[in-house]
């Protein structure tokens, strides 16, 4: 007889999981990432406000997929093959270091003024971008395969692999220190690749493209089972070397998508599939989840120290991720400069994530993760609208004429 489980609580933010994107349909006016409204919703759900729900264990667990999910679509949206071949790499390499100087320093400032507890996870966090974000305004705005689109989209994808990669170094829990943190990066890149070579060799067996195909559409949907199984292994490989669990899943999406030198990944509908099963399913029990945990009462506690440093970290993730665009200016011009500091300034999923782990490890205080949380929300919520606008502007006389 299986034991007995509560799923009330997931059964509360399933409910506001629907609810959400309905409100957002409902008030289109409304242009706020659903991400930031489900986060919200969290908290107001959560002990901070009506207290209708706690984390527990199945809660726990479906976030934990949920994160592992948006990680592993991330990953897929990174084109390394396309990466390694264009020009934008360069300047996306240089900028990524600038971030982690500018970020460096100014944590560095901030954790000698008593603001931060953790200067270096603090500016790991600064240096990400939210690709998953940039691209779908890109594409809004028709620049995603612009040269200003794609040295965006270049920077973006530097700055989430190396924030993902430099927080596995030195803030994995299981490790001792940064140098056998290194080795088992090393190690899990290796047999990342084995896997890799193997899959894509696998899969110039005639036999086995014919099965997929015949399966990949059928009640088995084999091609989604296989890609679960890859997020999986990989998630579980990275935690038995002692690694993050979104480090795994991460370089899960990553390898899928350079393994499959299909632009349509496969078949053009596999893509919409993983995107149904993780935005459809998983990933929102991540982002309310996360808005659960948020302690509000330590960013609201008297004083106002935490509440005042929210717009000093909006602004350093402006400068951090913003001033390398700067890089672009011979390529864009100065109003495409200022629409790519913005978008690259655009981050939370990795904030989120990254927050969790600093507080799980006892180096980053509640104060100091919801503060940086909220700024988060903010640059999603502010940075985007500010950069269509000035994308937008390019065209405004066309659409006169019209």
């Amino acid at each position: 007889m299986m034991p007995e489980i509560s799923l009330v609580s997931v059964l509360i933010v399933a409910a506001v999981a629907f609810v959400v994107p309905l409100i957002l349909g409902l008030v289109p006016a409304l242009r706020v990432p659903s991400v930031v409204i489900e986060i919200v919703a969290g908290i107001v759900i959560g002990p901070a406000v009506l207290g209708l729900v706690e984390v527990d264990g199945p809660l726990r667990f479906m976030a934990l997929i949920g994160l592992a999910f948006l990680l592993f679509l991330a990953g897929m949206e990174i084109d390394l093959g396309g990466l390694l071949r264009g020009g934008a790499i360069r300047s996306a390499g240089i900028g990524f270091v600038l971030s982690l100087a500018i970020a460096f320093g100014i944590a560095s400032l901030l954790g000698v003024a008593g603001l931060i507890q953790a200067p270096l996870l603090v500016a790991i966090m600064l240096s990400a971008t939210s690709l998953g974000i940039v691209v779908p305004v890109l594409a809004d705005a028709g620049q995603s395969r612009s040269p200003l689109g794609q040295l965006i989209i270049a920077g973006s994808s530097v700055a989430d692999f190396g924030a993902v990669i430099l927080l596995s170094l030195f803030f994995s829990g299981d490790s001792s220190s940064v140098g056998s943190t290194l080795l088992l990066i090393g190690a899990f890149v290796v047999l990342v690749a084995a896997i890799g070579i193997a899959i894509a060799e696998i899969e110039h067996l005639g036999w086995l493209s014919m099965i997929l195909r015949s399966l990949q559409d059928s009640s088995a949907q084999i091609r989604v089972r296989g890609a679960l199984l890859f997020l999986i292994g990989f998630a579980v490989l990275a935690q038995l070397l002692g690694l993050e669990i979104i480090l795994g899943a991460f370089i899960a999406g990553t390898v899928l998508r350079l393994v499959d030198k299909d632009g349509m990944m496969t078949h053009t509908l596999f893509r919409p599939k993983l995107e149904a099963v993780g935005f459809g399913v998983f990933i929102p029990f991540f982002f309310v989840t996360s808005g659960i945990q948020l302690d509000v009462g330590a960013l609201l506690a008297p004083g106002g120290a935490a509440l005042a440093s929210v717009p000093v970290f909006l602004f350093t993730l402006l400068l951090v991720r913003g001033l390398p665009a700067i890089l672009y200016r011979p390529v864009i011009g100065t109003r495409g400069v200022l629409a790519a500091a913005l978008l690259q300034a655009t981050s939370l999923p990795f904030i989120v994530a990254a927050t969790g782990i600093g507080m799980e490890l006892g180096i980053l205080s509640p104060a100091t993760g919801a503060a940086l949380v909220v700024a988060g929300l903010l640059s999603v919520v502010l940075f985007p609208v500010a950069a269509l606008t000035l994308l937008r502007g390019d065209k405004r006389p066309s659409a006169q004429q019209r």
